[in-house]
This record gives structure tokens, sequence and C-alpha cells, in this order.
């Protein structure tokens, strides 16, 4: 298996909305907001659904490899309902081979309300469900061996049980890579992701507002200078100023592509990340795993939701 991807097991539910229902409800535009069973019920209501995917950040990435002709795999905590089967008939149908023997649970399999402005930004509101409480047992560590690269989630990371099934994936990984997902998250949990990022992690992706606050900067220059100190693979999309990926003290850069007609944001971070990792395990220079990686966003961008 090329890449095994290891993340939180979300069904995405797609509402259009307006600014208005962003204020009402005390929601920051284009971050994403852990919240209760009861609140997205409540949030929900009253909304109009475009549709459901099996999503997650990782697992966005994982179809968009396998859309790519990859062999890859999927490691997320669902509950045995019906949100549960959904999520897994609906990585079945991507050809990901889903890792993850569903059992019933306490709480049920995580949803994430995606809600899409007029100006195409997505807001995330996410019950994780029993999504978040994935621990070591739901690893197995001869499937993480048996995989080339082992891409995790910053969403998924949380002290206790998540820590724990980090650290037996990170273990028996040939190569790590991660995304650090959201701004907030960075803001969280910040001392450990420095800590991964320093000493754990082999190729890491980021956005400009990510890198920059995990190094408590305003300085683009400065991150720049951190990624060839540290002397890693590190991938920053920056919008509309493009992508740079920093390999071996070198810097790549790759224009974003212009005049395209954006309709919704989600997912564009997971696609980069599944082209740009398309073009690692396929030998690739980074130049052209960059391309890739712009190539696959620009699509994802164009339409609703984060699949191609």
């Amino acid at each position: 298996m090329k890449i095994l991807g290891i993340g939180n097991a979300i069904v995405d539910v797609l509402c259009k909305v307006d600014d208005e229902f962003l204020i009402k409800n005390s929601l920051t535009k284009g971050t994403m907001k852990l919240i209760g069973e009861e609140e997205f019920k409540i949030l929900l209501s009253g909304l109009s659904i475009q549709d459901t995917v099996s999503g997650g950040s990782v697992a966005n990435s994982i179809v968009g490899l396998s859309q790519l002709g990859n062999e890859v795999g999927f490691i997320g905590k669902i509950n045995d309902d019906n949100l549960g089967h959904k999520y897994e008939k609906g990585l079945e149908t991507e050809n990901v081979n889903f890792l993850y023997s569903k059992k019933r649970e306490n709480m049920s399999t995580g949803t994430c309300l995606i809600l899409i402005t007029p100006d195409s930004e997505r807001t995330m509101c996410t019950f994780l469900g029993t999504a978040g409480k994935i621990n070591d047992k739901d690893v197995r560590a001869d499937d993480v061996k048996k995989s080339d690269i082992t891409f995790l989630e910053g969403y998924l990371w949380d002290d206790g049980e998540p820590k724990k099934a980090f650290e037996k994936a990170i273990h028996n990984s040939n190569k790590v890579a991660m995304s650090l997902s959201d701004v907030f998250c960075v803001e969280r949990h910040k001392k450990h992701f420095f800590e991964l990022v320093n000493n754990k992690l082999d190729i890491i992706f980021a956005n400009e507002q990510e890198i920059l606050s995990l190094i408590n900067t305003k300085d683009f220059n400065d991150t720049i200078n951190f990624a060839k100190k540290i002397k890693k693979n590190v991938v920053i999309t920056r919008g509309g100023k493009g992508a740079v990926a920093v390999n071996d003290e070198q810097v790549f850069e790759c224009k974003a592509k212009e005049n395209i007609q954006i309709k919704d944001l989600t997912g564009a971070g997971d696609l980069f990340a599944a082209g740009y990792l398309h073009g690692v395990i396929n030998n690739l220079s980074i130049s052209e795993s960059l391309k890739k990686g712009t190539e696959l966003s620009t699509k994802v961008i164009q339409k609703i939701g984060a699949r191609i």
C-alpha cells in the first residue's frame, strides 16, 4: 500500500448559508468549531442540505489519491450505526481500503456541518462523535508498516487516547506526513505540534496562517528560514499567492491558477495534499508535485464539496 491515512471519520453535510447566519450563530468564517450533538441539530434545523459525503480532512486526501490510481487505505473510528455504514460504503465506492472494524459504540459516528457562504468560503461545525475517541488499539501496526507513507491530520490530535494512536502510528511508520489542519487547531496544540514538526514528521502540510502561528511570527520569510533549519519537506499553501515547498534547504514555488470560477473552498487543502503526495510516491520532482497539488485543488474549488 502506498499511503495509509489516519484521521477523523466524519460524514460531511454541506449547506449554503448567508453571512447573517454565521453572525447570528457567532461563527467565525473560514474556521472549524467543535460542537456538541445538540448544537449540531439546532444549527442544521431549517437548513437545506446540498449533499452528504464520507469526509474528514485526511479521508478527502486519501480519496483524491485513490482517484489518481494509487493504492491507499484509511483508518478512522466510526460507530456501527446508519451514518457509520454510509461512511464505510462511501470509501469503498472510491476504492479506498477501509482498515477499521466498526462496532457498537456509545457515541454516534461523527458529522461535520459545512456552511458555504456566497463568497465560497466554508465554515465548519464538527460534532466528532466517536471519531475523536480513536486509540492505539484502533491502529494495527502491521497496516502501518506495509504503507510507504502514513498521513495524519492535526484535527485528530488530542491528549489521551488519540495521542496514543498517533504515537503508535508514527513509531511503526516508514515515513510520516501530517497536515496542521486549522489555525485554531495549531493554537490549541502549539507545543505538541512544534515538537512533532521538529522531531517526528517527514512531510508537513500547512497553509500560511497555520505555519505563521506555529512559529509565532507575522513575517513569511521566517517560515522559509524555519523550514530550511529543520531540514524537513515543508509544504505551504498561500491561497491566491500559490504554494511553496522547502526541501533540503531548497525553495520551490508554484503559482496559483488564474481566472477560475470558485464555487466552494471545501477540500482545497486536502486535495492539494493528495496531489503533492501523489507526486512523492510516484517519484515526481518537488516542482511537479507542487503542480499536481495545485491542479487538484483548482479542480475541487470549482465545484461543491471535497471530491473531484
